[in-house]
């Protein structure tokens, strides 16, 4: 590793894969693996996985787990991220209380930070994304739920129990009744899922529409997308109230936390603007003056949020 800047390991833990990554301080990627993470086969399955997998990354670099920094870990579900602690998430079954940071940093032998998906990629966004240039940022991801992290004078908001930026679960309307037990969250109402779910019942209310031909088997965010761009106008009338009901939560955050940018990545980003048009305009017309120029924006890396994300996890720990 002569002449090699210092290496960092990072992991994105799914509930289908398992990726792994070895990059440096820049971001710039050096060996990736990629594989399933079988979860069905209980938590030692998943672990012996994680290891293999930045074994195999790093042997791409070139390097060994004993030359890494340290390695940070993005997680889906409820994650206590001062003790590294997954206490559980509907992608993990099985998964409650695992002390994931200090299993892995035993078995890397190298330190360890675990964070939750959403958040690490707030971090990947700010630090090596369309964040890069400030001090203040929103990052959302809007795919099967939505999720959040908010950048504050640079550093992560954690709040009292690190569980800051559940944007997906604030009320927006009155409406159906959510997972967390609120109703009218903005997550029931932009969602892919609740993108799909709507699209369901103007089916069954007879309404005619293309989305079907756009589906592989079941309706989903991705096809109501590709129908509006096609110009279904159904689809359209579907997007655009989700995309209105993101805007409201958009603005709302945009009150509250003075960003100098919202980031909006995940899957149903995809739509472009589709999506993006309606929420910048709802800031453009209802956000106080001194708010109107915060920069909406979509996210800049891609299905590497999340690895460099845990890579920017390592590092905002170790300049804490």
């Amino acid at each position: 590793m002569t002449g090699r800047p210092a290496l960092y390991g990072a992991l994105d833990l799914g509930g289908t894969k398992v990726r792994a990554l070895v990059a440096d301080l820049q971001g710039q990627v050096y060996g990736e693996d990629i594989r399933p993470s079988h979860t069905v086969e209980g938590l030692e399955a998943v672990l012996t996985r994680m290891v293999e997998s930045l074994v195999a990354a790093a042997a791409q670099a070139g390097a060994k787990l004993s030359e890494l920094k340290g390695v940070g870990v993005a997680s889906p579900g409820w994650i206590d991220v001062r003790r590294g602690i997954v206490h559980g998430a509907p992608q993990l079954p099985g998964w409650h209380n695992v002390p994931l940071a200090q299993v892995m940093a035993g078995r890397l032998r190298a330190p360890v930070y675990v964070e939750n998906d959403a958040t690490a990629a707030a971090l990947g966004e700010h630090l090596f994304g369309g964040g890069r240039d400030t001090l203040h940022m929103i990052y959302l991801t809007v795919s099967t739920g939505i999720g959040a992290g908010i950048i504050v004078n640079g550093r992560l908001l954690l709040g009292e129990d690190g569980l800051a930026g559940e944007a997906g679960h604030m009320t927006i309307a009155e409406g159906p009744p959510c997972k967390c037990g609120n109703i009218g969250c903005l997550e029931i109402l932009a969602s892919g899922l609740a993108i799909a779910r709507h699209a369901e019942e103007r089916m069954a209310a007879g309404q005619q529409t293309s989305i079907p031909r756009f589906a592989r088997g079941e309706i989903t965010a991705e096809a109501v997308s590709a129908a509006a761009q096609a110009g279904d106008r159904v689809a359209r009338e579907v997007l655009d109230r989700a995309a209105n009901y993101l805007g409201i939560g958009v603005l709302n955050l945009v009150h509250i936390f003075n960003p100098q940018a919202v980031i909006i990545g995940g899957g149903v980003s995809q739509a472009g603007d589709l999506l993006f048009g309606p929420v910048r305009r709802i800031v453009e017309a209802r956000a106080m003056p001194n708010f109107r120029k915060v920069r909406i924006l979509p996210a800049a890396l891609g299905d590497d949020v999340g690895l460099l994300g845990a890579v920017a996890l390592v590092l905002a720990e170790a300049s804490a």
